[in-house]
């Protein structure tokens, strides 16, 4: 039940930026809930290779190359869904710190007190 919720509230950060941002689109909700789950499965699949293929270069970096690793993901998510639209690595950059944030910030309030 957790996982659900989780995957709504990503889709709702998704439809607030997506709002905020001019140059982000969701065509829809179903789409929002989409692009919430591609970008999840991502993040668990894709960006754990793509970390270790570019350890050197994140390294040498700091760990900045990481947001640049993120960007691309988010490019990628842009790719295979029809209607998510992210007008260039500037912006999906912008649009992934930004989804971090409200992410964090909306993933805190589903924490129990224990």
């Amino acid at each position: 039940m957790k996982l659900i919720i989780r995957i709504l509230l990503s889709a709702l950060a998704v439809i607030l930026l997506a709002n905020l941002l001019p140059h982000v689109t969701v065509d829809s909700y179903v789409t929002a809930i989409i692009v919430a789950i591609v970008l999840s499965l991502l993040n668990f699949l894709v960006k754990p290779i793509l970390v270790i293929l570019t350890l050197p270069v994140t390294i040498v970096t700091f760990g900045l190359f990481l947001l640049i690793i993120n960007a691309l993901l988010i490019l990628l998510a842009d790719n295979l869904i029809e209607g998510f639209n992210v007008d260039g690595l500037w912006w999906a950059l912008l649009f992934s710190l930004l989804l971090s944030f409200l992410q964090s910030i909306l993933f805190s309030l589903l924490k129990e007190d224990k």
